[in-house]
């Protein structure tokens, strides 16, 4: 048996074709979704990353700007960027690429942000509301994820569902997010002992450790779905933190690093932006 590989690209080219339908329509009533990037310093994979993001909402009609900072803005100089664009009734998401420099606070910054600007879905508000399962921004990667599983028509309610990975970016909301569709969930990281036992039960497994070839196929039982979110650099080229190669032997479906769930997580960030344009302007 070999998995049936799930392309997060060619879902995300379909989603955003609905998208641009979407953003069509909403201008026809005069709703023009905005999204507003703010990245400080120049780190090149963040630059590219934004960069992409950008591209893809310009593709489907959706305002998007940029706002570039030198590394050595300050926590109040950015504080009050964020503070302009929450009072921005053009801007409806908003959104700071991180990591940021040591002399600013992420936490604070992510507060900052008006909740219902919140794209990322990263604000401890909207995190609380995904908690007690109302309607929220979810984060963008966590979010693909579960897309890609419901188009797959992967079965979620009652399954076990075990995620290697405890980031407050990954591990902890799409835990939470298939625990919301009635999985049953158990989350492992790098304390947890004896790895193989838990992933052999796994009927989805999730793997967000930031660890090429962490997973093989030994480590998996047949049948198990692969969601691999690991993006690494090794000797030049792209890996995941599941060896695909043997995993697709043992797996019914698996993603694929680099065309997997990356493509989604900027699709899900462009989902959210629209749904903020039609929130704020239905208020």
């Amino acid at each position: 048996m070999s998995a049936e590989v799930i392309y997060g690209k060619k879902l995300a080219e379909e989603l955003r074709q609905e998208m641009k339908e979407e953003t069509a329509k909403l201008a026809k009533n005069g709703i023009y979704p905005k999204l507003v990037v703010v990245i400080v310093g120049e780190d090149p994979a963040s630059m590219s990353y934004v960069k992409g993001k950008q591209r893809a909402s310009e593709k489907i009609g959706m305002d998007s700007d940029l706002i570039e900072l030198s590394e050595e803005t300050s926590e109040a100089e950015l504080l009050n960027i964020i503070n302009r664009l929450n009072e921005d009734k053009t801007v409806h998401g908003i959104l700071v690429q991180l990591p940021l420099p040591q002399q600013i606070d992420e936490q604070k910054v992510i507060e900052a942000i008006n909740p219902s600007k919140d794209v990322d879905g990263f604000h401890p508000i909207n995190a609380g509301r995904m908690l007690t399962g109302q309607e929220t921004f979810y984060p963008c990667t966590p979010f693909g994820i579960l897309v890609m599983l419901k188009r797959a028509n992967v079965s979620i309610e009652g399954k076990h569902v075990v995620i290697i990975g405890r980031s407050n970016l990954v591990g902890k909301p799409v835990g939470q997010l298939l625990l919301n569709e009635h999985a049953t969930v158990t989350h492992c990281h790098s304390r947890t002992e004896n790895l193989r036992e838990h992933t052999k039960r796994a009927d989805i497994l999730i793997v967000a450790a930031g660890k090429a070839g962490l997973i093989t196929g030994e480590d998996i039982s047949e049948g198990t779905v692969v969601i691999d979110v690991g993006v690494n650099r090794v000797d030049g080229k792209l890996t995941g933190d599941v060896d695909f190669e043997s995993a697709k032997e043992k797996a019914s479906y698996i993603t694929p690093v680099p065309k997997g769930v990356g493509p989604m997580t900027i699709t899900m960030l462009l989902h959210n932006t629209i749904k903020a344009a039609k929130w704020i302007e239905q208020k």
